[in-house]
C-alpha cells in the first residue's frame, strides 16, 4: 500500500472517530435546556467527509498498486526524481493584471448591489481570461 491510500485511510479513521465521539457527545451531553437528540448538522457530514476518504483511499489503492513504484514511496529517491515538466509560464503578461482588476469591479458591484457594475465587472472578466488564453494563440499584431 503506498503512502497516499494510507493517508486517505487514516483521515477516514480519524474522521470516524470523530463522528463517533460527536453523536455521542451531541446525544448524551446536555448543556442547555433542550431534549437530547441527535444533530444532523454535524454528525451527517463527518460521516460524508469520512466516506469520502475511504472513497479516495480506494481509488488511490487501486491506481497504484498497478503503477511503478513512485519517487514518494522509494526510499532512495532524490527530490528531482518527482519533478516533472512545470510547463509555460509568460514572463512578461498583462492579463492576470486586467483579470484583477474586473474582479476589483465585479466585486464593487456585488458590494453595493450596483447590477450594472456587476454586468460591467463580469464582461471584463470574461474578456481578461479570453485575452489570457489566447494571448500566445493570435498573431502578434491582433493584440
Amino acid at each position: 500500500m503506498r503512502a497516499s491510500a494510507k493517508l486517505f485511510y487514516a483521515i477516514a479513521v480519524f474522521l470516524g472517530i470523530s463522528g463517533v465521539v460527536y453523536v455521542f457527545g451531541t446525544v448524551w451531553i446536555e448543556d442547555d435546556g433542550w431534549m437530547h437528540r441527535y444533530d444532523w448538522a454535524g454528525g451527517v457530514p463527518l460521516l460524508l467527509a469520512a466516506l469520502m476518504a475511504i472513497m479516495l483511499g480506494v481509488y488511490l489503492h487501486v491506481t497504484e498498486s498497478r503503477a511503478d513504484v513512485l519517487p514518494e514511496d522509494w526510499e532512495e529517491a532524490e527530490i528531482s526524481d518527482s519533478a516533472g515538466v512545470l510547463g509555460f509560464f509568460s514572463p512578461g503578461s498583462m492579463w492576470p493584471f486586467w483579470m484583477s482588476i474586473a474582479i476589483f469591479v465585479f466585486g464593487l458591484g456585488v458590494i453595493f448591489m450596483y447590477y450594472w457594475l456587476i454586468l460591467v465587472g463580469g464582461v471584463m472578466l470574461i474578456w481578461a481570461c479570453t485575452m489570457l488564453s489566447l494571448q500566445y494563440g493570435l498573431p502578434k499584431e491582433k493584440h
